[in-house]
């Protein structure tokens, strides 16, 4: 799911909330695997460096990529 979600980001080069929803759901519960931090790594990055633009406002998302430790 978080492949999909990211490749989508890319794609149309918006997070949107929804997709940030359903990232926070994922990693709250941790269904996830070990290459879904890596690619979400990616999207942090193009994030923070304006690639890709999100349509929410809400640091939890953030916060919670820091938890993980994807920085």
């Amino acid at each position: 799911m978080i492949r999909t979600l990211v490749d989508s980001a890319f794609q149309t080069g918006y997070l949107s909330v929804a997709s940030e929803g359903l990232i926070r759901q994922v990693l709250t519960t941790k269904i996830y695997q070990p290459e879904d931090l890596v690619i979400l790594a990616d999207l942090w990055d193009a994030v923070r460096a304006g690639k890709v633009k999100r349509e929410g406002s809400s640091d939890l998302t953030i916060e919670l990529l820091k938890k993980f430790q994807i920085d």
